[in-house]
């Protein structure tokens, strides 16, 4: 089966459940504590997907403002960009909105992007309505779902859809299954969440 290796960084705000979403998805756990992340964190997970094996190299960055010039470092070659927002802070969610204009101006042309309301287990204190940031994410054409990184809501869900839009590449039998690094993609038809 193949191997492909593809990078996915995580942006937003401190605070937003960033490392949450991280710690979920690799390790099936919640920590209420944990601590704000410094520059960034890298962990990986493989899942299946189809008939690929696909290796996530993620990289979980800072949401401080003073470690903001560093995140081109980490989204510069990915495969798939997750914006975070907590939807219980409006700010949040603006904030979204500039790194996705960064991400269009300075990141690879077909990056997936991947936009997450995080804690919908709050949804008593919702500052930013579904409907709204669904709207938005469907006019850049980007993948948008609540999670809930406490609740293990749509967190796997959120890595599956990202499988699913990283554009397919012909395999090559004379690579014999040592995987590659998914590179520039030709451009492909831009598709929006169902």
């Amino acid at each position: 089966m193949a191997l492909r290796e593809l990078k996915v960084c995580l942006l937003g705000d401190t605070g937003v459940g960033k490392s949450s979403i991280v710690w979920r998805f690799v390790e099936d756990s919640f920590d209420p504590n944990i601590n704000p992340t410094i520059g960034a964190s890298f962990m990986t997970k493989t899942v299946q997907y189809q008939n690929e094996l696909h290796k996530f190299l993620i990289w979980d960055t800072a949401g401080q403002e003073r470690f903001r010039a560093l995140a081109p470092m980490y989204y510069r070659g990915s495969a798939a960009a997750i914006i975070v927002y907590d939807i219980t802070k409006e700010e949040t969610f603006s904030t979204l909105k500039n790194w996705v204009k960064e991400l269009r101006q300075h990141g690879p042309p077909n990056i997936v992007v991947a936009i997450a309301g995080n804690k919908c287990d709050l949804n008593d204190v919702r500052e930013v309505m579904e409907k709204d940031a669904k709207d938005y994410a469907d006019s850049i054409h980007a993948i948008f779902v609540e999670t809930s990184a406490k609740n293990a809501i749509n967190i796997n869900e959120l890595f599956i859809e990202i499988s699913r839009r990283i554009p397919s590449t012909d395999t090559n039998p004379s690579s014999s299954g040592k995987g590659f690094k998914l590179r520039r993609q030709p451009s492909v038809t831009k598709r929006s969440c169902c």
